[in-house]
């Protein structure tokens, strides 16, 4: 079960993922297209942190999900917050709808199971990680900053 945050906003990430491509734009500048896979363009959205909600939001045993250019599942397994990437590398599922075990979350539709501290896959039918992004907790909101690995553009 999990909640859908709202999506992100313009302000909060700087860069937004429309029609395809990903646009950057400023106050006195066009819009210009990015390569999402371009290593400048991710370390600018690495450094972005991503408000998620509240952090008595999300229950211990249960997951949100972010909405925006890549979905984010943040779960709370047993007090601890841990953020993946909410498609399964198998199919097109999200994992904030999957079953939620320990530090492990079980795909709703394969049974796909991936370890929220790593990303590793742990039973298949998956055999691609996810990746996991650092979480912190400020002034009781939580905030999720994007990694990004060199399977991204695989």
């Amino acid at each position: 079960m999990y909640a859908s945050c709202s999506p992100w906003k313009e302000r909060d990430v700087k860069h937004l993922y429309s029609g395809g491509e990903w646009t950057a734009s400023g106050s006195a500048a066009a819009s210009q297209t990015l390569n999402p896979f371009d290593a400048s363009v991710l370390d600018m959205v690495e450094a972005a942190m991503i408000p998620v909600c509240e952090l008595g939001a999300i229950p211990s045993g249960e997951a949100v999900r972010v909405d925006g250019p890549v979905p984010i599942a943040v779960f709370n397994a047993d007090g601890e917050l841990y953020a993946i990437d909410d498609t399964c590398t198998h199919q097109d599922a999200s994992l904030a709808d999957g079953w939620l075990e320990g530090c492990t979350v079980e795909c709703p539709l394969h049974a796909s199971c991936f370890d929220l501290r790593t990303g590793q896959v742990s039973g298949p039918p998956a055999r691609r990680p996810v990746r996991t992004h650092r979480v912190q907790v400020l002034d009781g909101m939580v905030y999720v900053q994007l990694s990004h690995s060199a399977d991204l553009a695989a």
